[in-house]
C-alpha cells in the first residue's frame, strides 16, 4: 500500500450512511436515469436474507442512516419488511420514490417516526414532465406530493434541470406553492441513459463519494455511492460490509474520485444527486 493510500484510508470517515439500491424495476423510463432502471428491470440477485444481513451489519458498524433507492424501491417485494427491520435496528430511513403509486401501506410507513421521503420533479407543465419520465406520471406525482405535504410527511424534492433553467425555476415555484419546503436544483449527470452509450466518467461524480457513505446494489456490489456503481469495491455476498467499507479497495476508489477534476463546475464540497437522508442535495431517479 502506498503512503498516500494509507493516509487516505486512515483519514477517510467510515460510513454513517448507506444507500440500499434495491431494484432496477420502475414504472417510469426516465431519459436520464443514472442506472437504466425501467419497467423491464428486475430485483437483482440479493435475497431477503441478504438484505437483512446487510442492515444488521450496517447497524453493527455504526451506520445510522439508510436510503432505499432503485429503480422504484417500493416495487421490491421485501421493501416494506426491510424498512420495518431497519427501524427496529434504530436506523433512520429515507425512501427515494417517484411517488407515482403509493399504497395505503406505504403512506402509513412514510408517516412513521424515523422515516422520510425524497422524490424528483421535472416540470410544472405535465407535458414537459411526462416527456422526461416517458410515462403519463405528472398528475400522480404532483397529487402525491400534495398529499405528502398534507399528511406531514418529511419530504424533500429535487428539481432536475434537463437543460432549461426557466423550466426548473417554474417547477420550484410550483412546489413552493403547494407547501414543499426542501427543494433543490441539480443538473443531469452523464450516467446510465444520460451517458448516451458513453462509459461512465469519474469527473461526473460530486467528489465526496465514499466519504462517510457507501452503496449496496441489487447484486450485492458495494460502491462509494449510488451513482458510482461501476466502481465496485467488494460484494456483501462474499465478505462483510465492515470489511468492504473499511478496506483498501474503498480507500483506493475514494482517492481516485477525489483526484479527478469535477466536470460541469461541480464543487467537491457540494454533493450531487441522489443525496441521502439529512443532506441538502438533490434526489434523482
Amino acid at each position: 500500500m502506498t503512503m498516500a493510500l494509507a493516509a487516505e484510508q486512515s483519514e477517510r470517515k467510515l460510513p454513517d450512511m448507506l444507500w440500499l439500491d434495491l431494484t432496477r424495476r420502475c414504472q417510469l423510463g426516465c431519459a436520464h436515469c443514472y442506472n437504466d432502471s425501467g419497467p423491464t428491470g428486475d430485483h437483482g440477485t440479493m435475497t431477503h436474507g441478504d438484505w437483512i444481513r446487510v442492515l444488521d451489519q450496517a447497524a453493527a458498524c455504526g451506520i445510522r442512516r439508510v436510503q432505499f433507492i432503485g429503480g422504484e424501491p417500493t416495487m421490491h417485494p421485501d421493501a416494506a419488511f426491510l424498512l420495518e427491520h431497519a427501524l427496529n435496528l434504530g436506523l433512520s430511513i429515507e425512501v427515494f420514490t417517484n411517488l407515482v403509486h403509493v399504497s395505503g401501506l406505504w403512506w402509513g410507513l412514510f408517516q412513521r417516526e424515523g422515516v422520510s421521503v425524497a422524490t424528483s420533479y421535472y416540470s410544472a407543465d405535465p407535458t414537459e414532465h411526462d416527456a422526461v419520465t416517458r410515462r403519463p406520471s405528472h398528475a400522480r406525482t404532483h397529487a402525491n406530493i400534495v398529499r405528502a405535504v398534507q399528511l406531514g410527511v418529511r419530504l424533500r424534492v429535487g428539481v432536475i434541470d434537463t437543460g432549461d433553467p426557466v423550466r426548473a425555476e417554474r417547477a420550484c415555484r410550483d412546489l413552493t406553492a403547494i407547501g414543499v419546503t426542501r427543494i433543490r436544483v441539480d443538473r443531469v449527470r452523464a450516467f446510465g441513459r444520460a451517458a448516451v452509450n458513453q462509459a461512465p466518467a469519474t469527473a461526473e461524480l460530486c467528489g465526496r463519494c465514499g466519504d462517510g457513505r457507501a452503496a449496496v446494489g441489487p447484486d450485492g456490489t458495494v460502491a462509494p455511492c449510488a451513482m458510482s456503481g461501476w466502481m465496485s469495491v467488494g460484494n456483501v455476498r462474499e465478505e462483510s460490509l465492515a470489511a468492504i467499507v473499511g478496506g483498501t479497495a474503498m480507500a483506493k476508489a475514494t482517492t481516485t474520485i477525489r483526484a479527478v477534476p469535477r466536470s460541469g463546475g461541480c464543487d467537491p464540497d457540494q454533493e450531487c444527486s441522489p443525496g441521502h437522508p439529512m443532506s441538502s442535495c438533490n434526489p434523482r431517479t
